[in-house]
């Protein structure tokens, strides 16, 4: 498309001149995640003009889209064909785009069942530092050969390059779902969803808040029937269900809605209830934790070491404390080395993922 074709070479002689001048470049999409990572730095370069889905093949489960295709757009087109993006994508807003979802590289309630936004990336059109036109990977499985570029840039915040075009696995939206709910303490609901977890249950979704478990069951008519009959608890009306589970994937829940600084803590999923103040939610079997507080961040970042893992000042607070927990020195060395290789200037998203890069 000539038009398209346009918008590419301007973003080219873009990159270029700001490589050229060491322009610090902000890459945005539709702005949705803003609030996501250090602080907005450099002139604008907006993607959100070159947009539209290129190709989709609903018998192959494979997508291809523009960078800057609406969110809205590419799941309205899945489901028409009875299709989904497995991962639940939070929007966090009407004008979410596929690259400021992948960038972002976050995954909504459904990814410790199926896979995260890295994982169904399948191949990349990208924009180095350079200004030079770039693709990796393909449209299929199979294709894992070399450097796994393509899956490099989920969560990378636009540090690496520009996202142009992006090919995805997609999954058949499941033909049941039905929501229970348990009355349950935290430390009874993480030993329950990890014993779950080990079994041949059509699990989808977990969430536990305010001594409550919500757990969501897809797939098979049969299956989720049969699970329904084994677990017991109080079964979830299925508009109210919806209902929960996109207010936890758009934070528009109670719980989100706080004037604390809002920490995610990636943890082992065992790892006991939190002794920290403030509020907390329990995802992904107790993987992902949610905490609402005003306590220290040495503190909160301590428990998330304990827990085997690590926090993320996601919302509010002091970002000069660093949003991302500092990489050891071994993972920070190879973390440098892929900005100098495809940003050796250091013009892209200059501090959104780590201060001094």
């Amino acid at each position: 498309m000539p038009g398209m074709d346009n918008i590419i070479q301007q973003l080219v002689e873009t990159v270029r001149a700001a490589a050229s001048n060491q322009t610090p470049l902000c890459i945005r999409g539709g702005g949705s995640k803003d609030f996501y990572g250090g602080a907005l730095r450099g002139e604008s370069l907006s993607v959100a003009a070159y947009r539209g889905i290129i190709d989709y093949e609903p018998s192959e489960l494979v997508l291809t889209a523009r960078a800057g295709t609406p969110l809205d757009e590419i799941e309205t087109a899945l489901r028409d064909k009875g299709q989904m993006l497995a991962f639940e994508p939070p929007h966090f807003g009407p004008h979410a785009t596929l690259g400021g979802c992948i960038a972002a590289g976050l995954s909504g309630p459904r990814r410790a069942y199926a896979g995260a936004a890295r994982d169904t990336v399948l191949g990349v059109r990208m924009l180095d530092g350079k200004g030079d036109d770039l693709h990796f990977g393909g449209q299929v499985m199979k294709n894992v050969a070399g450097f796994d570029v393509s899956r490099l840039l989920a969560g990378s915040l636009g540090t690496l390059g520009v996202m142009l075009e992006l090919s995805l696995k997609v999954l058949p939206l499941p033909v049941a779902e039905t929501t229970l709910c348990f009355e349950q303490t935290a430390a009874d609901a993480i030993a329950l969803m990890n014993e779950w977890a080990g079994k041949p249950l059509p699990l989808s979704a977990t969430a536990w808040h305010d001594g409550k478990l919500y757990v969501r069951l897809s797939g098979a008519s049969a299956a989720v029937s049969a699970a329904t009959q084994t677990l017991g608890g109080e079964r979830i009306e299925a508009n109210a269900a919806q209902r929960y589970w996109q207010d936890i994937r758009e934070q528009s829940a109670a719980f989100f809605n706080t004037q604390r600084p809002l920490w995610r803590l990636s943890l082992k999923s065992t790892t006991p209830p939190l002794n920290l103040p403030g509020t907390q939610m329990l995802e992904w079997n107790g993987a992902l934790r949610w905490l609402a507080t005003d306590a220290d961040a040495g503190a909160v970042r301590e428990a998330a070491t304990f827990g085997g893992g690590h926090a993320t000042l996601f919302r509010g607070g002091d970002k000069s404390i660093g949003v991302f927990q500092p990489l050891p020195p071994a993972l920070m060395t190879i973390q440098r080395n892929l900005k100098r290789t495809f940003d050796p200037a250091g013009i892209f998203n200059p501090g959104r993922l780590y201060p001094d890069f």
